[in-house]
């Protein structure tokens, strides 16, 4: 016997139809929750950004990659056009703007976010690099123990290198005439504190880019710190990364 196909009634089909219209939005619903919206997509960092402040596992202290999700993307290491009159090579301190500029060839600089300490807000003027240390050690002034004496007196004697360091994975030392200014560029045990003001220290920078600062500059690299508003136009964004 060859098999009859069963063809459903026209009741049978409105009830599928009314069933179906109730489903299907459901289902669309239940399709879209699985996903993030455009707003939670345009609030996702830059890929290229996250790679750039990713972990650095062949240090002598393998860095963790560093959460950028809340940090201000003005902060992160980028090229932009720069304006100023100093030579290629000089590093430019802007605390008022929480920025660090590599001057560059053809009107262009490398900007990176900083964080600011009472300490890189007690001088200004031109200096250089009298010195780098990788992973250095760290031993906090006197008026850093007697600020913060539950926080720093354990370390009169200093901190050996490491990631809790304060002075992070690199540090460049600021002489002037030959003479050290006890002012320090170094990283960061505190990434959360790129772009703003801070207690205890210096100018720090996310380590990554401390790194990146570290081995683009020679000692006796030139170096201006501005302290006061920021005298600095706002600069155009060159490009992100490959630079």
């Amino acid at each position: 016997m060859s098999a009859v196909a069963t063809v459903p009634s026209t009741s049978s089909l409105q009830t599928a139809l009314r069933l179906g219209a109730l489903i299907f939005p459901l289902a669309m619903a239940g399709c879209v929750s699985t996903g993030p919206s455009q707003q939670e997509l345009a609030r996702l960092p830059n890929p290229a950004y996250v790679a750039m402040y990713g972990p650095q596992p062949d240090e002598v202290h393998p860095i963790p990659q560093t959460d950028i999700s809340e940090v201000d993307p003005q902060f992160l290491r980028r090229e932009v056009a720069y304006g100023g009159r100093e030579q290629p090579g000089t590093i430019v301190v802007d605390t008022a703007a929480r920025y660090l500029y590599l001057v560059r060839e053809n009107g262009r600089a490398i900007r990176y976010g900083i964080g600011v300490g009472k300490e890189g807000l007690a001088w200004s003027g031109r200096a250089s690099v009298g010195r780098k240390a990788p992973w250095p050690r760290w031993t906090p002034t006197q008026a850093m123990i007697k600020r913060e004496p539950e926080r720093n007196a354990r370390w009169a004697g200093g901190m050996d290198p490491g990631l809790e360091n304060p002075l992070g994975a690199r540090a460049l030392y600021l002489y002037d005439d030959g003479r050290d200014t006890m002012y320090r560029i170094h990283g960061t045990s505190e990434p959360w504190s790129i772009g703003e003001n801070v207690s205890s220290g210096c100018i720090r920078l996310f380590n990554q880019d401390i790194i990146d600062l570290y081995n683009r500059v020679p000692v006796g690299a030139p170096v201006v710190v501005l302290n006061g508003p920021s005298v600095i136009q706002p600069d155009p964004i060159v490009r992100v990364s490959s630079y």
